[in-house]
C-alpha cells in the first residue's frame, strides 16, 4: 500500500506554472514545532499548497510536522508567510523554520504516512469543543443526523483518547472501530474537512450512547434523549458520560433534586458547576463581560466563575455571589437540550467525594449507582481523564483555576533546558510536571493525594506521561514537606531529589509562565506550605530568583490548635488569634461567635493553647482569612477547602476603600491592631460586608507596603505574585492595580493555576537552575 495520500492539482494548473517559470523554481524544506497534531494542520497545508500552485508533501512526525515544497519562489515566500497566519484556530506554532532543499520533481503534492524518528516530541492537542460546522452537519448529514459523536478535523476528542504518537488512529480509543466505505473516503479526501480526522465516525461504524435503569435499556438514540431529559426535568439525577469521565446532572431550577445529588455525592456546602442551554440563557442568569463572554465560548469551554444575576436552586450556589457557568460543548449537550425543558442543569464530577472521576463503565455503575439509578454512557473508552477546567476573569485578563480538559497536555515554553526533570507537585489540587527539551508538560488536574484511589491515577498518568512524551527522568523535584506522598513517591524512585521550598516554588511557577529569568520580590500567600524553620508557612514576601530566595518579612506567627483540625474548625483559629493577641481577656468580651461554639471544645482549645500542646505555628494567609471569617460569624466550620476566606470575599462590601491597622516589626507582620479594630466593630454591630473589605484592603495594604520596603532596599521593581489566595478576585485585583499605581511591574497567573495546581512548574524550573549552576 502507497504511504501517499495523494491531491489532484490539476484545477490549479501547477505543472503548467512551473513549465512557465523552470528558472525561478525553488524548493524548500520547513520543520514545524507546537501544537500541529490533531488540529487539522496537514489538510491546512495540503490547502494552503494547492492555494499556491505548489507540489511537495507534509507529514506528522513526533516531533513535529515536517514540510518540503517546490515551486515558483514567491508562491512559496506567500506560501510561508501564510502557515502563521491562516493556521487553525487550535494550533500553535512555536518554532518555524526553512532551509533550501534540493529538487526532486514533484509532480503533486502528498500528505505523507507519519513516522516516529526520534524521542522528541511533538504537542498533543487538548480535546476540542464541537464546533458549529459539525452543529450543522448534526442537522443535515444523512449518515450524521444527530449523531453524538460527530467531529472533525477542526473539533473533538483528542488527548481523552490518545495513547500514544503519533497521533494516528490505531494509536487511540477509536481504533476498534472501522471505518465505513463513506467516512474512509471522507478521511481520505485532502479536501474534506475529515480528511485524517481520527476520531471521524458516523451512525453506520461509530460508537454509540446507551441508557440502563431498573426499567430500561436502550442503544436507540431518540429514546435515550426522551428518557434522558424526562428524567432530569422531573428532579432525577442522570450519570452522563462526558469527554474525559462521568458527570452528574440534574436540574439546576430543582432545589429537591439539587439538594439530593449534593447529599448522595457527599458534596456539603461546596457550590455546583452548571451548564447553561445557550450564550443568551447564560446572560439571564449571570453578569458576562466582553472577555467572559469570549472565555466561556472558546474553542476550550471551560467553566468561567461569573458573578451571579438572577437565582437558580438553592443549593446550587449555597450562599455563594457568584456561579460556576459553561456553555454545551459536545453534541451530545446539544441534542439533551433539544428535549429538556430546563435551561440549566447542574454538571458536577462524576465522583464520590475526593476521589478522582470515574471513566470506567463498569467501576461508575458500581459507585454512581449509590447516587443514581440511570446512567448515559457509550462504548468508546476514555484513555487519559480528565475535569472540566475552571477559569475567571480579573483586570480583564483570563485566569485558569483549574487546568485540565481543553488546556492539557498544552505545554509550557521555559527559559531553561529542563529535560531529564520530573517535578512531583503538592498534595492538594496535585499536578505533575515533566520536562521535555524547553519545555515543561503539566499533566491535568489530579486532585488531592489523600486516598489510594488518587495515587492510583497520579502514578498511572505519570507513567502515561513519559510514554507518550518519551521522557525518562533523571532527575526528580519534590516539596520540602516529608510527609506529602508526591514526596514520598520522589524518595522511592531511586533518583536524585531536590527538595524545593513550598512558597519559592509558588513564585518560579508565575516566573516560568512570563520566562522571568532574574531576581524579583516574590508575593506568597497562601494555606500551607513547610518551611525552612519546620513551621507551616503561608504569608510570604520574598526576595527571589530560580536558584535561591531570601524571607524578607511573613505574617506573625500563630498557633494552630490541633493542627490540620484547624483548617476544617476556622473558629479554632479565631480563637487562636484572640488568646495570642490578648490571652484569657479576650472571653470577657461580647464576641458573639464565642457563644456558637461547644464549651467543651473551646475549653479544650484553650488548654492545647494555654499548654503549647498539639498547636504547630503558622503564617498562613489561608488561616488568618479562617480567623477573620469566624470571629465575624460567617464561617465557624467549613464543610470543604477554603470555604470560609470564600464566603468572607463573597459578602465584601462595595466602594470601601479604608483598611485596618498593622505593624511591621523585626520583618515581622503583626494584626493586632486589625484585630482589635474588628472587635471594636463587630461591638458596634458594624455590617460584615464592610469588616470583611476593611479587612481585605488591610491585606492589600500589606501586599504594598512589604514590597516597597523590600524594592527600597533592593532596588527591585519587579513583583510576582502567587498561591492560592490570590484566586480571591477582589485581592488580587486591588493588589495588582495598587501596586501598577505605584510604578512596580507586576507578574500574575494567567495559563497556570496560582495554587497548588501550578505548584510543579515552579518546582520544575528551580532544580532546572540549580542543575545549570551546577548545585544539584
Amino acid at each position: 500500500m502507497s504511504p501517499y495520500i495523494k491531491g489532484d492539482l490539476s484545477l490549479h494548473s501547477a505543472m503548467e506554472m512551473k513549465k512557465e517559470n523552470q528558472n525561478n523554481i525553488q524548493a524548500l524544506d520547513i520543520s514545524i514545532a507546537g501544537l500541529v497534531q490533531g488540529v487539522g494542520f496537514r489538510p491546512f497545508i495540503f490547502k494552503l499548497a494547492l492555494d499556491h500552485g505548489l507540489t511537495g508533501w507534509v507529514e506528522n512526525r513526533n516531533d513535529g510536522v515536517k514540510i518540503h515544497v517546490e515551486g515558483n519562489s514567491p508562491d512559496i515566500e506567500s506560501f510561508f508567510g501564510s502557515i502563521k497566519e491562516k493556521a487553525p484556530v487550535a494550533s500553535q506554532i512555536h518554532q518555524i523554520s526553512q532551509t533550501p532543499s534540493s529538487f526532486k520533481h514533484y509532480s503533486d503534492f502528498r500528505i505523507v504516512k507519519s513516522e516516529n524518528i526520534s524521542n522528541d516530541v511533538t504537542e498533543i492537542c487538548p480535546d476540542i469543543a464541537v464546533c458549529d460546522q459539525c452543529l450543522t452537519d448534526m442537522r443535515q448529514q444523512e449518515h450524521r443526523l444527530r449523531y453524538p459523536f460527530i467531529n472533525c478535523t477542526n473539533c473533538g476528542p483528542r488527548f481523552t483518547i490518545i495513547k500514544d504518537l503519533p497521533y494516528d488512529r490505531e494509536k487511540t480509543t477509536m481504533q476498534p472501530f472501522v471505518m465505513c466505505e463513506l467516512c474512509h473516503e471522507e478521511y481520505t479526501n485532502m479536501l474534506d474537512r475529515r480528511f485524517h480526522a481520527q476520531p471521524v465516525a458516523c451512525k453506520r461504524c461509530g460508537p454509540k450512547y446507551g441508557f440502563h435503569n431498573k426499567q430500561l435499556q436502550t442503544d436507540d438514540l431518540e429514546e435515550i434523549l426522551k428518557n434522558a431529559s424526562q428524567l432530569i426535568d422531573n428532579g432525577e439525577v442522570l450519570a452522563i458520560k462526558g469527554l474525559g469521565g462521568f458527570h452528574l446532572a440534574c436540574n439546576a431550577l430543582d432545589n429537591k433534586a439539587v439538594k439530593e445529588l449534593r447529599s448522595e455525592k457527599n458534596r456539603d456546602g461546596k457550590p455546583f458547576a452548571v451548564m447553561f442551554r445557550d450564550l443568551e440563557t447564560c446572560r439571564k442568569f449571570a453578569h458576562l463581560s466582553e472577555k467572559e463572554k469570549k472565555l466561556i465560548t472558546s474553542w476550550r469551554k471551560p467553566i468561567v466563575l461569573l458573578k451571579s444575576k438572577k437565582e437558580l436552586a438553592e443549593d446550587v450556589c449555597v450562599g455563594f455571589d457568584t456561579v460556576g457557568a459553561m456553555l454545551p460543548y459536545m453534541p451530545i449537550h446539544y441534542l439533551l437540550f433539544d428535549k429538556l425543558k430546563t435551561d440549566v442543569i447542574v454538571l458536577t464530577s462524576g465522583n464520590i467525594s475526593d476521589e478522582p472521576i470515574l471513566i470506567d463503565n463498569q467501576l461508575a455503575g458500581r459507585e454512581l449507582g449509590k447516587i443514581t439509578d440511570h446512567f448515559l454512557d457509550y462504548n468508546r473508552d476514555v484513555h487519559n481523564r480528565t475535569d472540566d477546567s475552571v477559569t475567571m476573569v480579573v483586570n480583564n485578563k483570563p485566569r485558569l483555576l483549574r487546568r485540565s480538559r481543553g488546556y492539557v497536555p498544552n505545554p509550557v515554553n521555559t527559559s531553561l533546558d529542563v529535560e531529564g526533570i520530573m517535578a512531583t507537585g503538592a498534595e492538594l489540587v496535585n499536578c505533575f510536571c515533566i520536562g521535555k527539551n524547553k519545555q515543561a508538560l503539566l499533566s491535568q488536574h489530579i486532585g488531592d493525594l489523600k486516598n489510594l484511589e488518587t495515587l492510583d491515577f497520579y502514578t498511572q498518568t505519570i507513567d502515561r506521561f513519559k510514554q507518550m512524551f518519551r521522557a525518562e527522568p533523571k532527575l526528580i523535584a519534590a516539596d520540602m514537606h516529608p510527609d506529602y506522598l508526591s514526596s514520598r513517591w520522589a524518595a522511592e524512585q531511586d533518583l536524585p531529589v531536590v527538595k524545593v521550598q513550598h512558597h519559592h516554588a509558588h513564585i518560579a511557577s508565575c516566573m516560568a509562565e512570563h520566562e522571568l529569568d532574574e531576581e524579583v520580590i516574590g508575593i506568597a500567600m497562601d494555606g500551607v506550605g513547610y518551611g525552612s524553620d519546620g513551621h507551616i508557612w503561608g504569608g510570604e514576601f520574598l526576595r527571589c530568583d530560580l536558584n535561591d530566595y531570601k524571607r524578607y518579612f511573613h505574617l506573625e506567627y500563630i498557633p494552630m490548635p490541633g493542627g490540620d483540625a484547624a483548617t476544617k474548625h476556622p473558629w479554632r483559629m479565631a480563637v487562636s488569634y484572640l488568646y495570642h493577641y490578648f490571652g484569657e481577656d479576650f472571653l470577657k468580651e461580647d464576641i458573639p461567635f464565642l457563644n456558637k461554639i461547644d464549651p467543651h471544645e473551646l475549653s479544650l482549645v484553650r488548654g492545647m493553647l494555654k499548654n503549647n500542646m498539639n498547636s504547630p505555628l503558622t503564617s498562613s494567609t489561608g488561616r488568618l482569612f479562617d480567623a477573620v471569617a469566624a470571629l465575624t460569624g460567617l464561617c465557624l466550620d467549613s464543610s470543604f477547602h477554603a470555604e470560609a476566606p470564600m464566603r468572607l470575599e463573597s459578602i465584601i462590601g462595595s466602594n470601601l476603600t479604608d483598611a485596618y491597622s498593622f505593624k511591621i516589626e523585626n520583618n515581622t507582620i503583626s494584626l493586632k491592631p486589625a484585630f482589635e479594630e474588628i472587635l471594636r466593630d463587630i461591638a458596634q454591630n458594624e455590617d460584615v460586608g464592610t469588616i470583611s473589605a476593611r479587612f481585605h484592603n488591610t491585606v492589600i495594604n500589606i501586599n504594598f507596603e512589604a514590597a516597597k520596603a523590600i524594592s527600597e532596599e533592593s532596588g527591585l521593581n519587579k513583583v510576582v505574585l502567587s498561591g492560592g489566595t490570590f484566586q480571591n478576585r477582589y485581592l488580587l485585583e486591588k493588589t495588582e492595580k495598587l501596586l501598577q499605581k505605584n510604578a512596580f511591574n507586576v507578574y500574575t497567573h494567567g495559563r497556570i493555576p496560582a495554587n497548588d495546581g501550578g505548584l510543579a512548574l515552579g518546582q520544575l524550573l528551580i532544580a532546572a537552575k540549580r542543575r545549570s549552576l551546577q548545585c544539584v
